[in-house]
């Protein structure tokens, strides 16, 4: 059988037991070793199809694809193709150590991934025999579920010959070794191993929340007639079914194996994300997982800003030599001989270290999360994303919340606290798991034992040495139809020869058995109902006085299912979800760097809100903050517009499929939001494809893990290191993987910021020059620069932009969202760029003044070094002024930034260069006195008109709210 049965949408139906197991060639004894085998080499392993690790140089050559590198690569060609053979050097090795950074990065993202796969090997416990069946009879011996069908086939009169060696021995082996047919064990804190249907049960209980997001777990039976399953429960949908990635909670049972490997529902989320477990069929259910994240979905914020940004410097460098070519050709008679000045002014405006700046900043912050707080990168772009995140979805279950209940309130009949009703439970849930054979652990029965019997007692010994004052008689454990589980104890005190049944379950089961009016019976229903409104999981407890009837160690228990009944009404025990302690603080944290988190569960809506409420999400949620997948789907699939609105006004989405969560996420990326989403489970998947950076906890199931851009390490220390990144200033902060997320918005912020920093800096620096040059060549009766000259310049300025990668913003510029917008860019760095020009235009009136001759220009050595000295000065001086207010405050604190350090060494090579034994072979000569003085002059009107530019930007932004940027961040 080659995939899993399909889920049944109403009550119980399809193939019987029988019929299943004969399909499969097995039966309840299992499978034989060589049938094993032969089956392992049909099937293969049972595995998920997993993605394959790309290798170092898949990686290098993938970096070219990037839109910076590939501007500059084209450069360098067409440097080639003029005979610019120096030009064309320089830029093939920044293109190679740009690809290799990245490269470099990303692999070692990629082997981090691979290791935490292999972290928690699984086992599974299988029945395996060494011989084939030899028409075996029954054997007494063997457990229920061990014993053998008859064999139909077999005539009357054949007697069956017991053979020792067919007896199926349980043994423990790698999940991958499973096939089709194998009978498997299971219990309490299993993980399901492969696609299962269900043969034998004792109060079986599995928690499917990483498959559906449903945090109650779900109990399990065989297979029965349709319409048998439910009573007056609603009916249950494929309780007989197991499905890889769940886990066992509570109880034991068998199952026989149906689907392994990519057959299993499992790994259907690998080719259609979105069609899995409830979830909607997409209209992107058919792209497959090989494709890779994103394909087909919008560009994310990394990619739009550095598309963006790379066309304006395609458009600039397409216009720049028709420009140059044709003005000399109109003015000065000058031919194709001016075409490597031409190329050169085009080279000039893209920076040569624009992929290498960019990519160390990534790669720097990468390295830094990974090393001081576990945090794994998988793809160096997503940290920008990160950074430029503001709303960031969220999954509830195994998220915000650790998926275990935690007591809230022991209440009496008529709705206050009181201790009895908690009392009562902790007995039952004691001798229920002490006379249960097997024990069958429940997740409510270990969150009453570890719960202090009033709200300011400490909680119980590890011994509940207490419970042993009651003495155990029998116990009849929970029953998935009745929902309720009764303890029968003598009680000390109690009347000899009297013994008391303990029952909890689910409200209605309990207090139908309870001897009320019809009107108290209703009164405490509607009492519960509307603590299950408030989010709150709600069991009834009810106990009873019978005379006794036996004991423990008699040979059969006196007691069933039909005494109990005529029982006293004791009180409720309420139950919420136990939050995550680092979820709190992490969340308020996000709210104060300007990041809006909205969860998308499939929970109820008053469970929902009651996460919140726990985890201190600002002030009580009003009415219309919370929506359901009705809201979602009254609403067209094609009218994003209306979802972003609703998704506005909404800070929860309850009962959610993965389809509306992916609209949801879709929605907020299609009206300018740079939107995140945090999941754990097999249902997040389509949520994680949609957002622009996925990100995962450390306990995510594998596939959600391979989804995600970023994963979170299980626990974290906020030990601050000396890796000079902003994050190392964040202190305080909770302990576990989900506090993570604000050191990685720190640290995308803070790459981010440096990334905006160098682009205005270099970018508007470069158009000046590119605007001067032009216009001397217009004016001059020779080349106002030559190629070479050109060249070096631009690698003294980008060898020092190198040290942005290094700088560290001060903290007060991380708390908004840092967004690269190529308009704005364009507007900036036409701004400064036009007022960069006009000092290199009063460079030329210096020169003339200061140079011999009647007009200054006689002399082209003295013109290109007084140009060359003045052009690095500026851009020294741009580096520390056009860093605006983000690193206003980090000068105190340390005596001199990075940044400060590489203006200083270009300013020292601009004045040294000219008058060093490389000036001559450039073309340069040493400049006379008189020139450096006026030079002193234009440069103090320079830095004071660009201090005070600068300074009406910053206050501008403010009067806006922005902080500088287009949505709260450095441009």
């Amino acid at each position: 059988m080659d995939s899993a049965e399909p889920v049944p949408e109403g009550p119980v139906s399809g193939p019987t037991t029988l019929q299943v197991l004969r399909s499969l060639e097995t039966g309840p004894r299992g499978l034989t070793e060589d049938e094993a085998a032969a089956r392992l080499a049909r099937h293969g392993p049972n595995v998920p199809p997993t993605r394959r690790g790309v290798s170092w140089p898949r990686c290098f050559v993938r970096g070219l694809r990037d839109p910076f590198t590939a501007v500059l690569f084209c450069l360098g060609l067409v440097s080639a193709g003029t005979a610019a053979w120096g030009t064309a050097s320089v830029i093939t090795v920044l293109v190679a150590v740009s690809c290799a950074l990245r490269a470099t990065g990303e692999h070692r993202a990629d082997r981090a991934m691979t290791a935490l796969r292999g972290l928690v090997p699984t086992t599974a416990t299988v029945l395996r025999r060494p011989t084939p069946d030899e028409r075996v009879i029954p054997d007494e011996r063997a457990m229920p579920d061990e014993r053998v069908i008859p064999d139909e086939r077999a005539m009357p009169d054949e007697r069956a010959i017991p053979d020792e060696r067919a007896i199926p021995a349980p043994r423990e082996l790698p999940a991958e070794e499973l096939v089709p047919g194998d009978i498997i064990r299971l219990a309490a804190g299993d993980v399901i191993p492969a696609d299962a249907r269900v043969l034998t049960a004792t109060a079986l209980f599995v928690n499917e929340a990483p498959l559906t997001g449903e945090s109650s777990p779900t109990g399990k039976d065989p297979w029965t007639p349709s319409g048998a399953v439910g009573g007056p429960a609603e009916p249950r949908p494929a309780p007989h079914l197991c499905f890889q990635g769940s886990s066992v909670t509570a109880g034991s049972g068998t199952a026989v194996v149906t689907a392994t490997g990519r057959h299993t529902r499992f790994a259907t989320t690998y080719t259609a994300p979105e069609a899995v477990f409830g979830g909607g069929r997409g209209r992107r259910g058919r792209r497959g997982w090989a494709q890779g994240r994103g394909q087909g979905l919008r560009p994310r914020a990394f990619d739009r800003s550095v598309h963006g940004i790379s066309w304006i410097l395609v458009r600039f460098m397409l216009l720049t030599p028709p420009l140059v070519l044709v003005a000399d050709a109109a003015l000065r008679g000058r031919g194709l001989d001016t075409l490597p000045f031409a190329v050169a002014v085009a080279v000039g405006l893209t920076p040569e270290m624009l992929p290498v700046v960019v990519t160390a900043c990534l790669a720097r912050g990468a390295a830094h999360l990974a090393r001081s707080h576990g945090v794994i990168v998988r793809r160096l772009p997503a940290l920008h994303d990160v950074g430029a995140m503001d709303v960031l979805c969220v999954d509830k279950t195994g998220t915000l919340t650790q998926d275990r209940p935690v007591v809230d309130r022991s209440l009496d009949t008529a709705g206050r606290d009181a201790p009895e009703a908690l009392h009562w439970a902790a007995v039952n849930a004691w001798w229920t798991l002490q006379l249960a054979d097997p024990p069958a652990p429940d997740a409510l029965d270990e969150a009453i034992l570890t719960a202090p019997e009033s709200p300011d007692g400490p909680a119980p010994s590890p011994y509940y040495d207490h419970y042993d004052d009651y003495d155990g008689i029998a116990a009849l454990p929970f029953d998935p139809v009745r929902r309720l589980a009764t303890a029968v104890v003598a009680r000390p005190g109690a009347p000899l020869g009297v013994h008391t049944l303990v029952v909890k379950g689910a409200v209605e089961n309990v207090l139908e058995l309870c001897a009320l009016p019809d009107e108290e019976r209703a009164r405490l229903q509607a009492l519960a109902s509307h603590h299950a409104a408030e989010g709150l999981r709600v069991l009834a407890v009810a106990t009873a006085d019978r005379p006794a009837r036996g004991r423990r160690d008699a040979p059969r228990p006196a007691w069933s299912p039909a005494d109990v009944r005529g029982l006293d009404f004791t009180g409720f025990v309420t139950f919420r979800d136990a939050p995550d302690p680092a979820a709190g603080p992490a969340l308020r944290a996000l709210a104060d760097r300007g990041v809006t988190v909205k969860i998308l569960t499939g929970d109820h809506p008053g469970t929902a809100a009651r996460v919140c409420r726990d985890l201190g999400m600002g002030p009580p949620l009003a009415p219309d903050a919370i929506r359901t997948a009705a809201d979602i789907d009254a609403l067209p699939p094609t009218d994003t517009a209306a979802l972003a609105e609703l998704a506005h006004r909404t800070t929860v989405f309850a009962g959610c499929t993965p389809e509306h969560k992916a609209r949801v996420v879709a929605a907020l990326r299609a009206h300018g939001h740079t939107t995140g989403f945090l999941g754990d489970g097999v249902n997040d998947l389509s949520a994680l494809h949609a957002a622009d950076v996925g990100l995962a906890p450390h306990g995510a199931v594998p596939v959600a893990r391979e989804a995600a851009d970023v994963v979170l390490p299980q626990h974290t220390t906020t030990t601050p290191s000396a890796a000079g990144n902003a994050s190392d200033d964040l202190s305080g902060a909770p302990f576990g993987g989900l506090a993570t997320i604000d050191h990685a918005v720190a640290a995308g912020r803070s790459s981010g910021t440096n990334i905006a920093t160098y682009l205005r800096v270099t970018l508007s620096s470069n158009l000046g020059n590119v605007i001067a040059m032009l216009t001397a060549g217009l004016l001059l009766p020779f080349l106002p620069m030559l190629p070479a000259q050109v060249l070096v310049q631009n690698l003294c300025f980008d060898a020092a932009q190198l040290a942005f990668a290094h700088e560290r913003p001060d903290p007060t510029a991380l708390r908004r969202p840092v967004t690269l917008r190529p308009r704005a860019f364009l507007r900036l760095i036409t701004g400064f760029g036009v007022l960069n020009a006009v000092a290199d235009l009063a460079t030329f009136a210096v020169l003339a003044l200061a140079a011999p001759g009647p007009t200054g220009t006689e002399d082209e050595s003295l013109f290109h070094a007084g140009w060359f000295t003045e052009n690095l000065l500026t851009q020294a001086l741009a580096m520390l002024l056009l860093r605006g207010t983000a690193y206003a405050t980090t000068a105190p604190r340390r005596k001199m930034t990075p940044v400060a350090r590489a203006a200083m060494v270009l300013a020292a090579a601009g004045i040294l260069l000219p008058l060093s034994p490389l000036g001559p072979p450039l073309d340069m000569t040493p400049l006379p006195p008189l020139y450096y003085a006026l030079l002193t002059l234009v440069l103090t009107l320079y830095a004071a008109t660009l201090t005070t530019v600068v300074q009406l930007r910053n206050k501008a932004s403010v009067a806006r709210g922005s902080g500088g940027s287009g949505r709260g961040g450095p441009r």
